[in-house]
């Protein structure tokens, strides 16, 4: 399957785009940290006000995804290393044993059986060599950017918020390239988790890659 880039849009009109649409983006990533605010509730956190029943730790993860949206929206330099590192330290502030710090421990992933996902250790040599050869490919921006999101989910390239980082990471590269957003709609959020658990047992990409491109690259055409 070839995943050609379905928009084709300048930088600035892809990163108005994605302003457009904060409320959603921000309210569908939150999912990956359990929160299940509603986009009411959602939107009023992210406008500073505070909501009963929803805890300061949920307010405070809802208001960082949020000025992680606002970092790639705003940063003028290419994807690198150094700019996944400064995603995660505004995303996960508040719940990574080091917020922004490559994970130099051993960690593990609870995919809902009775094995965990034991991802290798990180070497930050090969994860610049890694990135670098992606992103100088001939690959479609669309490619580069739904790889580079598996990819650092699986590695755990942080010690906490790889999810949120990953999908920030890649849209980033969507973004910067003109090429849409990646955003999984919330109401197939269950099928989407269980091809991201085989992925994670497997290492076979390509069944996650062509169900991620036929439902979750969105934009606009012009």
């Amino acid at each position: 399957m070839a995943y050609e880039d379905k928009y084709h849009l300048t930088r600035d009109l892809n990163r108005r785009y994605a302003r457009s649409n904060f409320d959603a983006l921000v309210h569908t990533n939150s999912r990956f940290e359990g929160i299940n605010t509603t986009l009411p509730q959602t939107q009023a956190i992210m406008r500073g006000l505070g909501v009963n029943g929803v805890s300061l730790d949920d307010s405070n993860t809802i208001v960082q995804i949020k000025r992680g949206w606002d970092y790639i929206t705003q940063e003028d330099d290419p994807i690198s290393l150094q700019i996944e590192q400064n995603i995660n330290l505004i995303v996960a502030k508040y719940d990574a044993l080091v917020p922004g710090e490559l994970r130099s421990g051993q960690g593990a992933v609870d995919i809902g059986d009775e094995n965990d996902w034991v991802p290798p250790m990180i070497d930050e040599q090969a994860e610049e060599k890694w990135l670098t050869e992606l992103m100088a490919s001939d690959k479609s921006t669309t490619e580069k950017a739904m790889r580079l999101m598996y990819h650092d989910m699986r590695q755990q390239i942080f010690w906490d918020g790889n999810k949120r980082s990953a999908t920030l990471a890649a849209n980033k590269v969507m973004i910067d390239g003109g090429a849409g957003l990646i955003n999984v709609p919330l109401t197939i959020w269950s099928e989407w988790n269980e091809l991201i658990a085989a992925f994670y047992k497997s290492g076979k990409e390509k069944p996650l890659l062509d169900w991620t491109y036929d439902h979750a690259v969105q934009g606009v055409k012009l």
